[in-house]
Protein backbone atom coordinates (compact mmCIF):
# COMPACT_ATOMS: atom_id res chain seq x y z
CA UNK A 1 0.00 0.00 0.00
CA UNK A 2 1.29 3.99 -0.82
CA UNK A 3 0.78 6.25 1.89
CA UNK A 4 -0.12 10.05 1.98
CA UNK A 5 1.83 13.20 2.94
CA UNK A 6 1.58 14.51 6.22
CA UNK A 7 -0.18 14.05 9.16
CA UNK A 8 -0.33 13.45 12.83
CA UNK A 9 -1.19 10.80 15.87
CA UNK A 10 -3.20 12.18 17.92
CA UNK A 11 -4.09 9.96 21.04
CA UNK A 12 -6.82 7.97 19.37
CA UNK A 13 -9.30 8.15 23.29
CA UNK A 14 -11.76 5.56 21.77
CA UNK A 15 -11.36 3.33 24.40
CA UNK A 16 -13.97 5.52 26.53
CA UNK A 17 -16.55 4.01 23.99
CA UNK A 18 -15.13 1.20 21.72
CA UNK A 19 -16.64 -2.19 23.85
CA UNK A 20 -19.53 -0.06 24.50
CA UNK A 21 -22.23 -1.83 21.90
CA UNK A 22 -24.52 0.61 20.19
CA UNK A 23 -27.84 1.85 22.17
CA UNK A 24 -31.05 2.28 21.04
CA UNK A 25 -31.93 5.08 22.40
CA UNK A 26 -34.77 5.54 24.45
CA UNK A 27 -37.52 7.44 22.24
CA UNK A 28 -37.55 11.88 23.02
CA UNK A 29 -40.52 13.32 23.38
CA UNK A 30 -39.97 15.36 20.63
CA UNK A 31 -37.49 15.53 17.16
CA UNK A 32 -37.04 18.67 15.07
CA UNK A 33 -35.97 17.38 11.46
CA UNK A 34 -34.35 19.92 9.46
CA UNK A 35 -35.33 20.51 6.11
CA UNK A 36 -31.64 21.03 4.93
CA UNK A 37 -29.32 18.09 6.42
CA UNK A 38 -27.52 17.63 2.71
CA UNK A 39 -24.94 19.73 0.40
CA UNK A 40 -27.90 21.46 -1.88
CA UNK A 41 -31.29 23.13 -2.28
CA UNK A 42 -33.05 22.80 1.36
CA UNK A 43 -36.45 20.47 1.10
CA UNK A 44 -40.16 22.20 1.03
CA UNK A 45 -41.75 20.80 3.81
CA UNK A 46 -44.88 18.20 2.66
CA UNK A 47 -46.54 18.77 6.25
CA UNK A 48 -48.09 21.74 8.15
CA UNK A 49 -48.69 21.85 11.76
CA UNK A 50 -51.30 19.40 13.28
CA UNK A 51 -50.65 17.04 10.74
CA UNK A 52 -50.32 13.23 11.83
CA UNK A 53 -47.23 11.69 10.78
CA UNK A 54 -45.78 7.87 10.67
CA UNK A 55 -42.23 7.07 10.78
CA UNK A 56 -40.61 6.66 7.44
CA UNK A 57 -43.23 9.11 5.75
CA UNK A 58 -41.93 11.74 3.52
CA UNK A 59 -42.06 14.93 5.23
CA UNK A 60 -39.71 16.98 2.83
CA UNK A 61 -38.81 17.08 -0.28
CA UNK A 62 -36.31 19.33 -3.10
CA UNK A 63 -36.49 19.61 -6.58
CA UNK A 64 -33.04 20.67 -6.88
CA UNK A 65 -29.47 19.09 -5.27
CA UNK A 66 -30.84 17.38 -2.69
CA UNK A 67 -32.12 14.53 -0.83
CA UNK A 68 -36.33 13.68 0.72
CA UNK A 69 -36.41 14.06 4.50
CA UNK A 70 -38.77 11.37 6.35
CA UNK A 71 -40.32 11.37 9.77
CA UNK A 72 -38.35 9.32 12.41
CA UNK A 73 -40.82 8.86 14.81
CA UNK A 74 -44.65 8.90 14.62
CA UNK A 75 -46.81 11.29 16.28
CA UNK A 76 -48.07 15.01 14.94
CA UNK A 77 -46.53 18.04 14.18
CA UNK A 78 -46.04 20.40 16.46
CA UNK A 79 -44.48 23.45 14.33
CA UNK A 80 -43.02 23.80 11.27
CA UNK A 81 -40.39 26.90 11.78
CA UNK A 82 -36.58 27.93 12.11
CA UNK A 83 -34.58 26.14 14.48
CA UNK A 84 -31.57 26.20 15.35
CA UNK A 85 -28.76 23.84 13.44
CA UNK A 86 -25.85 22.16 14.03
CA UNK A 87 -24.36 24.27 11.48
CA UNK A 88 -24.55 26.93 13.78
CA UNK A 89 -28.23 29.01 11.64
CA UNK A 90 -31.45 28.39 12.22
CA UNK A 91 -33.07 25.98 9.38
CA UNK A 92 -36.55 25.27 8.37
CA UNK A 93 -37.39 22.14 10.50
CA UNK A 94 -40.42 19.86 11.43
CA UNK A 95 -41.18 19.58 14.99
CA UNK A 96 -42.81 16.09 15.64
CA UNK A 97 -44.17 15.57 19.28
CA UNK A 98 -43.87 11.86 19.39
CA UNK A 99 -47.01 9.24 19.85
CA UNK A 100 -44.34 6.53 21.25
CA UNK A 101 -46.43 3.94 18.99
CA UNK A 102 -43.87 3.94 16.46
CA UNK A 103 -46.03 3.95 13.37
CA UNK A 104 -45.03 2.31 10.01
CA UNK A 105 -45.40 4.52 7.30
CA UNK A 106 -47.54 1.99 5.04
CA UNK A 107 -45.49 3.35 2.05
CA UNK A 108 -42.69 1.59 3.67
CA UNK A 109 -41.99 -1.95 1.98
CA UNK A 110 -39.80 -3.83 0.82
CA UNK A 111 -38.56 -4.28 -3.18
CA UNK A 112 -39.91 -7.90 -3.91
CA UNK A 113 -37.03 -8.92 -5.69
CA UNK A 114 -34.58 -6.55 -4.81
CA UNK A 115 -31.39 -8.55 -6.29
CA UNK A 116 -33.21 -8.22 -9.90
CA UNK A 117 -33.19 -3.87 -9.51
CA UNK A 118 -31.29 -2.24 -12.19
CA UNK A 119 -28.23 0.34 -11.34
CA UNK A 120 -30.77 2.83 -12.63
CA UNK A 121 -33.36 1.51 -10.02
CA UNK A 122 -31.02 1.17 -7.05
CA UNK A 123 -30.13 4.63 -7.80
CA UNK A 124 -33.55 6.11 -7.56
CA UNK A 125 -34.31 3.70 -4.56
CA UNK A 126 -31.23 5.19 -2.80
CA UNK A 127 -32.68 8.78 -3.94
CA UNK A 128 -36.31 8.09 -2.44
CA UNK A 129 -34.58 6.93 0.99
CA UNK A 130 -33.29 10.46 2.02
CA UNK A 131 -29.43 8.83 1.70
CA UNK A 132 -26.72 11.75 1.73
CA UNK A 133 -22.73 11.15 2.89
CA UNK A 134 -23.01 9.85 6.68
CA UNK A 135 -19.21 10.34 7.32
CA UNK A 136 -20.18 14.37 7.67
CA UNK A 137 -19.29 15.38 4.35
CA UNK A 138 -23.58 14.85 3.63
CA UNK A 139 -23.37 14.63 -0.25
CA UNK A 140 -26.48 13.44 -2.17
CA UNK A 141 -25.41 9.73 -2.57
CA UNK A 142 -27.76 8.88 -5.57
CA UNK A 143 -25.95 12.22 -7.42
CA UNK A 144 -22.29 10.62 -6.24
CA UNK A 145 -23.56 7.50 -8.08
CA UNK A 146 -24.82 9.39 -10.96
CA UNK A 147 -22.19 11.79 -11.31
CA UNK A 148 -19.31 8.93 -11.26
CA UNK A 149 -20.97 6.38 -13.75
CA UNK A 150 -18.58 5.36 -16.59
CA UNK A 151 -15.72 6.81 -14.73
CA UNK A 152 -14.62 4.91 -12.06
CA UNK A 153 -12.36 1.69 -11.55
CA UNK A 154 -12.50 1.36 -8.00
CA UNK A 155 -15.03 1.97 -4.81
CA UNK A 156 -13.73 1.94 -1.42
CA UNK A 157 -15.78 1.75 2.02
CA UNK A 158 -14.14 4.32 3.91
CA UNK A 159 -14.38 2.67 7.60
CA UNK A 160 -11.24 4.38 8.33
CA UNK A 161 -12.68 6.52 11.66
CA UNK A 162 -9.39 8.10 12.28
CA UNK A 163 -10.94 11.04 14.22
CA UNK A 164 -9.77 10.66 18.23
CA UNK A 165 -13.16 9.51 20.32
CA UNK A 166 -15.16 8.27 17.99
CA UNK A 167 -16.47 4.75 17.73
CA UNK A 168 -20.17 4.06 16.05
CA UNK A 169 -18.32 3.33 12.81
CA UNK A 170 -16.37 0.85 14.44
CA UNK A 171 -19.08 -0.49 16.46
CA UNK A 172 -21.11 -0.97 13.26
CA UNK A 173 -18.67 -3.13 12.02
CA UNK A 174 -18.47 -5.34 14.71
CA UNK A 175 -22.17 -5.47 15.41
CA UNK A 176 -23.76 -5.62 11.41
CA UNK A 177 -21.19 -5.51 9.35
CA UNK A 178 -23.19 -7.63 6.43
CA UNK A 179 -25.19 -4.53 6.54
CA UNK A 180 -21.85 -2.92 5.39
CA UNK A 181 -20.65 -5.56 2.75
CA UNK A 182 -24.05 -5.79 0.77
CA UNK A 183 -24.29 -1.71 0.76
CA UNK A 184 -21.13 -2.16 -0.35
CA UNK A 185 -21.68 -4.85 -3.40
CA UNK A 186 -25.18 -2.92 -3.85
CA UNK A 187 -22.61 -0.19 -5.49
CA UNK A 188 -20.44 -2.43 -7.26
CA UNK A 189 -23.38 -3.68 -9.18
CA UNK A 190 -24.35 0.08 -10.17
CA UNK A 191 -20.96 0.56 -11.19
CA UNK A 192 -20.32 -2.66 -13.18
CA UNK A 193 -17.51 -3.79 -11.41
CA UNK A 194 -16.60 -7.11 -9.55
CA UNK A 195 -14.37 -5.96 -6.80
CA UNK A 196 -14.27 -3.22 -3.57
CA UNK A 197 -12.19 -2.06 -1.20
CA UNK A 198 -13.06 -2.23 2.71
CA UNK A 199 -10.15 0.37 4.06
CA UNK A 200 -9.88 0.13 7.93
CA UNK A 201 -7.33 1.60 10.47
CA UNK A 202 -4.88 -0.97 12.67
CA UNK A 203 -6.45 0.32 16.08
CA UNK A 204 -10.03 -1.37 15.30
CA UNK A 205 -8.73 -5.34 16.06
CA UNK A 206 -12.16 -6.54 17.28
CA UNK A 207 -13.83 -5.22 13.81
CA UNK A 208 -10.36 -6.39 11.48
CA UNK A 209 -11.10 -10.24 12.87
CA UNK A 210 -14.91 -9.88 12.23
CA UNK A 211 -14.17 -8.13 8.57
CA UNK A 212 -11.37 -10.98 7.59
CA UNK A 213 -13.84 -14.06 8.16
CA UNK A 214 -16.33 -12.17 5.80
CA UNK A 215 -13.87 -10.88 3.15
CA UNK A 216 -11.86 -14.21 1.96
CA UNK A 217 -8.91 -13.80 -0.10
CA UNK A 218 -9.74 -13.81 -3.63
CA UNK A 219 -13.34 -12.58 -3.12
CA UNK A 220 -15.44 -9.51 -4.34
CA UNK A 221 -14.03 -7.39 -1.61
CA UNK A 222 -10.52 -6.97 -0.18
CA UNK A 223 -9.97 -5.86 3.10
CA UNK A 224 -7.34 -3.19 3.60
CA UNK A 225 -5.67 -2.70 7.36
CA UNK A 226 -4.41 0.90 7.66
CA UNK A 227 -1.57 1.86 9.64
CA UNK A 228 -3.10 4.13 12.40
CA UNK A 229 -2.83 7.67 11.41
CA UNK A 230 -4.83 11.31 10.97
CA UNK A 231 -6.39 11.83 8.62
CA UNK A 232 -6.42 9.05 6.53
CA UNK A 233 -10.44 9.28 6.78
CA UNK A 234 -10.62 11.82 4.10
CA UNK A 235 -11.28 10.27 0.65
CA UNK A 236 -7.96 11.65 -0.78
CA UNK A 237 -5.73 10.74 1.76
CA UNK A 238 -7.45 7.63 1.91
CA UNK A 239 -7.47 6.94 -1.94
CA UNK A 240 -4.06 7.51 -1.82
CA UNK A 241 -3.23 4.84 0.41
CA UNK A 242 -5.17 2.08 -1.02
CA UNK A 243 -4.67 3.00 -4.75
CA UNK A 244 -1.25 5.33 -4.79
CA UNK A 245 -3.06 7.43 -7.25
CA UNK A 246 -3.37 11.51 -6.51
CA UNK A 247 -6.32 13.23 -6.42
CA UNK A 248 -5.17 17.09 -8.38
CA UNK A 249 -5.79 19.69 -6.56
CA UNK A 250 -9.57 20.71 -6.95
CA UNK A 251 -10.35 17.68 -8.23
CA UNK A 252 -12.71 15.20 -7.16
CA UNK A 253 -11.77 11.12 -7.02
CA UNK A 254 -13.94 10.54 -9.81
CA UNK A 255 -11.09 12.54 -11.51
CA UNK A 256 -8.94 9.32 -10.82
CA UNK A 257 -11.36 6.37 -11.15
CA UNK A 258 -12.26 6.02 -7.34
CA UNK A 259 -15.11 6.39 -5.29
CA UNK A 260 -15.68 6.38 -1.78
CA UNK A 261 -18.50 6.02 0.92
CA UNK A 262 -18.60 5.80 4.20
CA UNK A 263 -19.59 2.77 6.16
CA UNK A 264 -22.50 4.05 7.85
CA UNK A 265 -23.57 5.30 4.13
CA UNK A 266 -23.35 1.84 2.98
CA UNK A 267 -24.95 0.25 5.56
CA UNK A 268 -27.96 2.79 4.80
CA UNK A 269 -27.85 1.51 1.07
CA UNK A 270 -28.66 -1.96 2.65
CA UNK A 271 -31.51 -0.63 4.36
CA UNK A 272 -33.57 1.25 2.16
CA UNK A 273 -32.70 -1.74 -1.10
CA UNK A 274 -33.57 -4.81 1.10
CA UNK A 275 -35.89 -3.26 4.02
CA UNK A 276 -37.49 -0.30 2.19
CA UNK A 277 -36.38 1.66 5.12
CA UNK A 278 -35.20 5.61 4.40
CA UNK A 279 -32.53 7.39 7.22
CA UNK A 280 -34.26 7.67 9.84
CA UNK A 281 -32.10 6.73 12.71
CA UNK A 282 -28.48 6.33 13.24
CA UNK A 283 -25.57 5.64 15.31
CA UNK A 284 -24.17 8.21 17.31
CA UNK A 285 -20.41 8.44 19.89
CA UNK A 286 -21.40 10.50 22.86
CA UNK A 287 -17.89 10.97 24.53
CA UNK A 288 -15.73 13.46 25.79
CA UNK A 289 -14.19 14.32 29.75
CA UNK A 290 -17.24 16.07 30.74
CA UNK A 291 -20.09 13.03 29.73
CA UNK A 292 -20.44 11.11 33.04
CA UNK A 293 -21.14 7.89 31.09
CA UNK A 294 -19.64 7.92 27.26
CA UNK A 295 -21.58 5.87 25.10
CA UNK A 296 -22.69 4.34 20.95
CA UNK A 297 -26.39 5.13 20.29
CA UNK A 298 -28.98 4.12 17.55
CA UNK A 299 -30.77 7.69 17.64
CA UNK A 300 -33.96 8.37 15.59
CA UNK A 301 -32.85 12.26 13.66
CA UNK A 302 -34.21 14.98 15.21
CA UNK A 303 -32.91 14.02 18.66
CA UNK A 304 -32.01 17.02 20.48
CA UNK A 305 -28.25 16.96 21.50
CA UNK A 306 -29.79 17.32 24.76
CA UNK A 307 -31.82 14.24 24.93
CA UNK A 308 -28.65 12.02 23.93
CA UNK A 309 -26.18 13.64 26.52
CA UNK A 310 -29.01 12.67 29.29
CA UNK A 311 -29.12 9.21 28.44
CA UNK A 312 -25.21 9.12 28.40
CA UNK A 313 -26.17 10.13 32.06
CA UNK A 314 -25.41 13.51 31.81
CA UNK A 315 -22.47 16.20 32.35
CA UNK A 316 -20.03 15.01 35.39
CA UNK A 317 -17.99 18.55 34.82
CA UNK A 318 -19.24 21.55 33.21
CA UNK A 319 -18.38 21.22 29.57
CA UNK A 320 -15.50 23.98 28.44
CA UNK A 321 -17.04 22.88 24.37
CA UNK A 322 -19.66 20.24 22.82
CA UNK A 323 -18.40 19.30 19.28
CA UNK A 324 -20.56 18.11 16.62
CA UNK A 325 -17.88 15.78 15.63
CA UNK A 326 -14.70 14.87 17.08
CA UNK A 327 -11.93 17.15 18.28
CA UNK A 328 -10.23 17.43 15.27
CA UNK A 329 -13.04 18.70 12.96
CA UNK A 330 -15.90 18.47 15.29
CA UNK A 331 -18.21 22.47 14.92
CA UNK A 332 -18.44 23.74 18.35
CA UNK A 333 -22.01 24.26 19.41
CA UNK A 334 -23.62 26.82 21.29
CA UNK A 335 -27.35 25.85 21.89
CA UNK A 336 -27.58 21.93 22.86
CA UNK A 337 -31.24 21.73 21.86
CA UNK A 338 -29.45 21.47 18.73
CA UNK A 339 -30.72 17.85 16.54
CA UNK A 340 -29.21 14.74 15.49
CA UNK A 341 -28.86 15.43 11.84
CA UNK A 342 -27.82 12.31 8.89
CA UNK A 343 -24.06 13.49 9.16
CA UNK A 344 -23.71 13.45 12.88
CA UNK A 345 -21.75 10.52 13.77
CA UNK A 346 -20.74 11.79 17.30
CA UNK A 347 -21.30 14.71 20.11
CA UNK A 348 -17.86 15.08 21.85
CA UNK A 349 -18.35 17.07 25.16
CA UNK A 350 -15.10 18.47 26.63
CA UNK A 351 -14.69 19.84 30.43
CA UNK A 352 -11.86 22.54 31.29
CA UNK A 353 -9.04 20.10 31.66
CA UNK A 354 -8.91 19.98 27.95
CA UNK A 355 -9.22 23.66 27.24
CA UNK A 356 -5.34 24.35 25.84
CA UNK A 357 -6.32 27.69 24.08
CA UNK A 358 -3.49 30.60 24.26
CA UNK A 359 -4.55 34.08 24.78
CA UNK A 360 -2.71 35.54 22.23
CA UNK A 361 -0.45 33.38 20.13
CA UNK A 362 2.24 33.95 17.96
CA UNK A 363 3.44 32.13 15.10
CA UNK A 364 6.96 31.01 16.02
CA UNK A 365 7.79 29.95 12.28
CA UNK A 366 8.39 26.47 13.02
CA UNK A 367 7.31 24.93 10.39
CA UNK A 368 5.50 22.43 11.47
CA UNK A 369 1.87 22.84 10.33
CA UNK A 370 3.95 22.50 6.69
CA UNK A 371 5.18 19.48 7.69
CA UNK A 372 1.79 17.91 9.26
CA UNK A 373 -0.27 18.85 5.80
CA UNK A 374 -1.50 16.91 3.96
CA UNK A 375 -2.39 18.29 1.14
CA UNK A 376 0.46 20.15 0.61
CA UNK A 377 -0.67 23.65 1.63
CA UNK A 378 1.52 25.96 3.67
CA UNK A 379 -0.58 27.11 7.05
CA UNK A 380 1.74 29.83 8.15
CA UNK A 381 1.60 32.08 5.37
CA UNK A 382 -2.37 30.97 4.48
CA UNK A 383 -3.11 32.72 8.17
CA UNK A 384 -1.36 35.17 8.23
CA UNK A 385 -3.00 36.37 4.30
CA UNK A 386 -6.06 35.58 6.02
CA UNK A 387 -5.44 38.48 9.13
CA UNK A 388 -4.37 40.72 6.18
CA UNK A 389 -7.60 39.71 4.26
CA UNK A 390 -5.28 39.24 1.30
CA UNK A 391 -7.42 37.22 -1.22
CA UNK A 392 -5.20 37.02 -4.56
CA UNK A 393 -2.60 35.62 -1.79
CA UNK A 394 -5.14 33.32 -0.01
CA UNK A 395 -6.25 32.32 -3.87
CA UNK A 396 -2.36 31.82 -4.45
CA UNK A 397 -2.19 29.25 -1.63
CA UNK A 398 -4.86 27.34 -2.54
CA UNK A 399 -6.83 27.88 0.22
CA UNK A 400 -10.36 25.94 -1.20
CA UNK A 401 -7.53 22.78 -1.05
CA UNK A 402 -7.85 22.84 2.51
CA UNK A 403 -9.50 19.94 3.91
CA UNK A 404 -9.94 21.56 7.47
CA UNK A 405 -8.81 18.54 8.86
CA UNK A 406 -6.84 20.02 11.83
CA UNK A 407 -3.26 18.30 11.57
CA UNK A 408 -2.00 21.89 11.14
CA UNK A 409 -3.65 23.14 14.62
CA UNK A 410 -2.86 20.04 16.36
CA UNK A 411 1.02 20.10 15.74
CA UNK A 412 1.29 24.34 16.22
CA UNK A 413 3.12 24.55 19.80
CA UNK A 414 1.70 28.25 19.72
CA UNK A 415 -1.78 26.79 19.72
CA UNK A 416 -3.04 29.09 17.22
CA UNK A 417 -6.40 28.55 16.21
CA UNK A 418 -5.55 27.99 12.09
CA UNK A 419 -8.28 25.48 11.03
CA UNK A 420 -11.09 28.60 12.29
CA UNK A 421 -8.63 31.11 10.67
CA UNK A 422 -9.13 28.96 7.31
CA UNK A 423 -12.79 28.59 7.64
CA UNK A 424 -13.42 32.62 7.70
CA UNK A 425 -10.82 32.76 4.78
CA UNK A 426 -12.83 30.90 2.60
CA UNK A 427 -15.74 32.86 2.96
CA UNK A 428 -13.98 36.02 2.49
CA UNK A 429 -12.66 34.19 -0.79
CA UNK A 430 -16.38 33.30 -1.64
CA UNK A 431 -17.72 36.71 -1.21
CA UNK A 432 -15.14 38.55 -2.84
CA UNK A 433 -15.66 36.13 -5.81
CA UNK A 434 -19.59 36.93 -5.75
CA UNK A 435 -18.62 40.97 -5.49
CA UNK A 436 -16.31 40.47 -8.39
CA UNK A 437 -18.79 38.85 -10.57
Amino acid sequence: MAGFFGGVHPNDRKTLTCEKAIEPLPAPKQVVIPMSMHIGAPCAPLVKKGDAVTVGQKIGETTGLGVPVHASVSGTVAAVEPRPHPNGTNVMSVVIENDFQDTLCPEIVPPENPDSLSGEELTKLIREAGISGMGGATFPTDVKISSGLGKLDTIIVNAAECEPFITSDDRLLRETPERVLRGLRILLKIFGLQKGYLGVEANKKAAIEILRGLCPPGGDVELRVLKTRYPQGAEKQLIQTITGRQVPPGGLPAAVGCGVFNAATCAAIHDAVYLGMPLVRRAVTVTGSAIKTPKNFLAPIGTPYTDMIAAAEGFQADPYKVLTGGPMMGIAQFDLSVPVIKGTNAITCFSQKDNQEVRTPHCIRCGRCVSACPMHLMPLYMYQAERKNNIDELNRRNIGDCIECGSCAYICPARIPLVQSFKNAKVKVREAAAKKN
